[in-house]
């Protein structure tokens, strides 16, 4: 079955989205606007930020192998 659309990533959202992932990256904070926290239930261990408001990044640190994986995005309706 072939897909009926195709994504395609505005110049903005390519932009904001590789700002989070190289501050993440680099161990750095994120600004207060992305609403950097941990999360709970089937989730310890894994960090939520907001890219836009209602666009949520989820990720897990692993400093013992300096790996950052981007676990999930979307809204809080596709995530949880």
């Amino acid at each position: 079955m072939q897909n009926k659309y195709s994504v395609t990533f505005s110049k903005r959202f390519k932009k904001d989205f590789k700002k989070i992932v190289n501050k993440l990256a680099n161990d750095e904070v994120l600004e207060e606007k992305y609403k950097d926290h941990t999360l709970k239930g089937n989730y310890i261990g894994f960090r939520e930020c907001h890219i836009k408001p209602d666009l949520l990044l989820v990720y897990r640190k692993n400093n013992d192998i300096l790996e950052l994986y981007l676990a999930s995005l979307g809204n809080h309706n596709n995530i949880f």
